[in-house]
């Protein structure tokens, strides 16, 4: 039956081909595509002849037709309505909409593939590789096929720096770049390489001042003929190169203009304000002068130097207050000068601003809702380049599937926000001239108020004093010297506390307990090396200590040493450490390997069994194990009893965790994404036994209660917005006995209790990870 099936698509599609062919012009033939042929060097290893010939397979134009199954469907649908007749009709629109005009085939175009498949590989250092490029035609369906006869790639042997003598600071300037070269001995030969050096060359040279120097000032010269499949490179300097190009350049008045753009405003008459050196007009006197003296690095005086005109440009802008930042630098007109004019021209961003947003949501723990929210921003509040927010939003989220035991739940929150571009603290001093970026000054106060249906209402106040500044482009840090929560469970209902008895008596009394007070201080840190062509890397971690201050406040007020309470309300104590790390690795321009693992470990002490709820680590859900629902695992190889049980606790969570994830990404097109993914991980109670018992605490076997899940993902990018399908199911359920955990052999599809059971779908916005 399906050999029958598959015969007669083909036949439907060979028939539609054929009626697509028909309708191309007269004497034209549809291409279909190019093939490779490698006939290489035998000193040549195989990996790279298969890495040539994936690199020319996505090099050579034109590419065929969007096709399925080699039916070249668009082409089709772009002939099926016949030529329209109006420009603005149903089938132009049809066809512009769904069609494709068809690709034919052309010997020109082989002729300069051809040709610039041997720059190509020249450039990659395949000196002396040949290429030629034929059509094969049959029945109208042209295909390309490009023969290549590949030599080996040559290799660099010595690199040397000529400067002809030159003593000056430019000749020194110059040498001393070979330090830090591309060009490797030992490494391929290869022209991008050349342009990366040359542009390396530059920026280290106008980083000492020299403001005039170009990269197409340097050129190289390759000797390839004394030496077999070796190449010896000189970098030199093109002949005559203008001495204004070896002049080292310096700051001489640098302009500020801060209204740039405001038609009320004439900033040709402005007053204009002297401060550090730097002529600042801001006619209508929005900002205070320190916020461009913070903000640019250059100083009277000082040599030109590029950085400190990219850092400038950079926290010119992250300064959020400026729609447009336009710099440039004019020459003093004088016969010997080697000094430059600094302007700035800035447009202000409107400072007040309202925005309202209205969401929806679906969660893979069955609960759907609403959110309303009002942001209102407040831009320059104390005109020092502030940032300050306020928003309010109120949510509504109903599960569904509950039957009687439905849970709707309301939330109402107010969060507030004052972000300074600076340090808020006296001894703390800023060098605007050798920090990588403006460091900033972050005060959160937030409070929120959640009805658990007809369970129970909590409240939370909190906030937080946190600092934040980079290094440099790839390492960032965030310090929270002050955070402290406030959480209160109250009006626990009658049916809760009886349902709690029911399915965790031994959860109760915790559950009951949930006035707590949280202090604590974190350190974060953010690192995003740059990514190369084929792969990416980023790190980020924390640290975060709970409880000492609190202790120490609670003894004094108590005069006792046993102090369990800071003004009759309980207060953590513990140690709390994550580790974030994301690697990607591009095999071509359609597939990706994404992987992500996640480690968390938290230590309780003094007062605390176990990490307060809202820090504690939970796996599953769209953006974790999708597999399982959100709070779904764990800890270790416990298992919630009672259909709700989960849904009453609130969580499944534990003070340690383990995560896991890989994903292989496949772009269809523009729109369509898909992938395939397997995700492991579990948490695990640090030694607390009450809430979960003994099979929630971590041991030595907690490899053994690992979760694995597995699935596919379809994605729709609709570029500002990626919405995501991803079906998955369980291969490995850790609270079942050790030996029936994988259940990799109970998979059936065709049974509607297994799917119902086992097949999760998550809808989600954004990647995973």
């Amino acid at each position: 039956m399906i050999q029958k099936s598959a015969l007669y698509i083909g036949l439907i599609l060979l028939l539609a081909s054929c009626s697509v062919t028909k309708k191309l012009p007269a004497g034209e033939s549809l291409y279909t595509g190019a093939e490779i042929k490698i006939k290489a060097d035998s000193s040549i290893k195989k990996s790279e002849v298969e890495r040539v010939t994936i690199e020319l397979a996505e090099f050579v134009r034109p590419k065929p037709n969007t096709a399925i199954m080699g039916f070249p469907y668009r082409v089709w649908l772009y002939y099926v309505m016949g030529e329209p007749r109006k420009p603005k009709g149903f089938r132009t629109w049809f066809r512009r909409k769904f069609g494709e005009p068809p690709i034919l085939a052309s010997r020109g175009v082989i002729n300069a593939n051809t040709k610039q498949i041997n720059v190509l590989l020249n450039n990659q250092g395949f000196f002396r590789t040949t290429t030629s490029g034929d059509i094969l035609d049959k029945k109208r369906l042209a295909k390309a096929i490009y023969t290549v006869n590949l030599k080996p790639q040559y290799l660099l042997d010595s690199i040397h720096f000529e400067t002809d003598g030159d003593t000056s600071a430019f000749g020194k300037a110059l040498l001393n770049t070979q330090k830090r070269t591309l060009l490797v001995k030992g490494n391929p030969y290869n022209y991008e390489t050349l342009v990366a050096e040359r542009n390396r060359i530059e920026r280290e040279l106008k980083q000492r001042g020299f403001y005039y120097f170009r990269p197409d000032y340097v050129i190289f010269k390759a000797d390839s003929m004394s030496k077999k499949t070796k190449v010896d490179i000189s970098v030199e300097l093109k002949p005559n190169v203008a001495q204004v190009a070896k002049k080292i350049y310096y700051i001489n008045d640098i302009h500020v203009i801060a209204d740039y753009g405001d038609l009320r405003i004439d900033t040709l008459s402005s007053k204009t304000t002297i401060y550090q050196g730097i002529s600042i007009q801001d006619p209508l006197h929005r900002y205070r002068s320190k916020v461009f003296a913070d903000a640019i690095g250059f100083r009277h005086g000082r040599n030109y130097s590029s950085r400190f005109q990219d850092i400038s440009l950079s926290r010119l802008i992250n300064l959020k207050n400026f729609k447009f930042v336009k710099n440039k630098f004019e020459l003093v007109t004088r016969s010997d000068s080697a000094l430059l004019d600094v302007y700035y021209y800035l447009t202000p961003q409107k400072h007040k601003s309202l925005q309202a947003e209205l969401s929806g949501s679906s969660k893979s723990n069955n609960f759907n809702g609403t959110d309303v929210a009002v942001n209102w921003r407040n831009l320059n509040l104390f005109r020092g380049a502030e940032i300050f927010t306020i928003s309010a939003s109120t949510g509504l989220q109903f599960q569904v599937g509950g039957g009687a035991n439905a849970i709707n739940n309301s939330t109402y929150k107010v969060a507030t926000s004052l972000t300074l571009p600076r340090f808020a603290v006296p001894f703390i001093k800023f060098n605007p001239t050798r920090n990588q970026s403006l460091p900033s000054t972050t005060f959160n106060v937030n409070y929120e108020y959640i009805n658990r249906g007809n369970m129970y209402r909590t409240t939370s106040l909190s906030g937080s004093l946190a600092y934040d500044w980079s290094q440099n482009s790839t390492l960032r840090h965030t310090f929270t010297p002050l955070s402290i929560s406030y959480v209160r469970t109250f009006d626990f209902s009658f049916d809760y506390i009886n349902y709690m008895i029911m399915f965790a008596p031994q959860q109760l009394g915790t559950i009951l307990d949930q006035n707590t007070i949280i202090p604590s201080s974190i350190y974060q840190f953010f690192y995003n090396p740059r990514p190369t062509k084929s792969s990416s890397f980023a790190l980020s971690g924390s640290f975060e200590i709970a409880g000492n201050l609190a202790s120490v406040l609670a003894k004094s007020a108590n005069s006792t040493n046993e102090a369990q309470t800071l003004f009759g309300v309980g207060y953590a104590r513990y140690i709390r450490s994550d580790l974030d790390m994301r690697y990607s690795k591009t095999i071509n321009s359609k597939i990706k390997w994404a992987n992500r693992v996640m480690l968390g470990f938290g230590l309780p002490y003094g007062n605390s069994n176990s990490l307060p709820f809202p820090k504690q680590y939970i796996v599953g859900g769209s953006n974790s194990i999708r597999a399982f629902v959100a709070r779904g695992i764990g800890p270790g190889a416990y298992y919630a009893s009672g259909d709700n049980a989960t849904t009453f606790l609130g969580a499944q969570a534990g003070d340690m965790k383990l995560e896991m994830n890989t994903e292989l990404r496949a772009k269809v097109n523009d729109f369509i994404q898909g992938a395939i993914f397997v995700d492991a991980g579990n948490v695990w109670m640090y030694k607390d036994e009450v809430l979960y018992g003994a099979d929630g605490v971590f041991g030595k076997d907690f490899y053994k209660q690992l979760a694995v899940g597995a699935g596919i993902g379809l994605r729709f990018d609709f570029t500002y917005l990626l919405l995501r399908f991803d079906l998955a199911t369980p291969l490995r359920k850790p609270y079942l006995p050790e030996s029936e955990r994988w259940v990799i052999k109970d998979i059936d599809f065709s049974s509607s209790d297994w799917r119902k059971e086992n097949l999760i779908l998550n809808i989600a916005i954004g990647l995973p990870f």
